[in-house]
């Protein structure tokens, strides 16, 4: 049952007490005090019904918006963890060609980096945004998977010293760490 349906036999449930009340006052009471007593006290009970019942209307609509805009903002992240490899996948092709391969198959390089920059924008329209750290940015857990600890001339305990793969999030959520290389300090120290 829905939860409006819900409410609205409650309001019909008040509405029914409220009619029993007008049949029991009709019967009438032998003290004209103790009737308008009652009568007071009925009155309060039902008008506290109505009032839970219309916060609990108020609340049921605050929480199926808060769930629309949540499905809207989120409903994707499913799709989106699968594509995340293939984004990787399409980066790191990139990323391998050489000189003399852009030459001799420019057209096919140019498919897989236009390939790539519509799965970027693709991504950017619906509120998915790179985690991408520099070397020397404090490891933040919430953010970055530390793969290995490693000492590195220069950098500080606990910085980043190498991206192995960018992380994303979806909204505010996280959506997949940034995998990192974390520095464990000076090797002199």
């Amino acid at each position: 049952m829905s939860d409006e349906k819900q409410i609205e036999e409650q309001i019909d449930e008040i509405l029914a007490d409220a009619e029993d009340v007008t049949t029991e006052t009709d019967i009438g009471y032998a003290d004209p005090d103790a009737e308008i007593d009652a009568l007071r006290t009925e009155r309060d009970d039902l008008q506290d019904k109505l009032l839970r019942a219309y916060a609990e209307m108020e609340n049921l609509r605050k929480r199926a918006e808060r769930d629309r805009k949540d499905a809207e903002t989120y409903g994707g992240t499913r799709l989106a963890r699968e594509l995340l490899p293939v984004h990787d996948n399409l980066k790191r092709a990139v990323e391998a060609v050489t000189d003399e391969q852009r030459e001799v198959a420019a057209a096919v390089i140019e498919g897989i980096e236009l390939t790539q920059r519509e799965l970027v924008a693709a991504f950017e329209k619906h509120k998915i945004t790179r985690i991408d750290p520099e070397m020397g940015d404090k490891f933040d857990p919430k953010l970055h998977q530390a793969m290995f600890e490693a000492p590195m001339p220069g950098i500080e305990a606990g910085c980043v010293i190498q991206v192995m793969t960018e992380g994303f999030m979806i909204g505010d959520r996280l959506l997949r760490p940034a995998q990192v290389g974390v520095s464990s300090g000076s090797p002199d120290a």
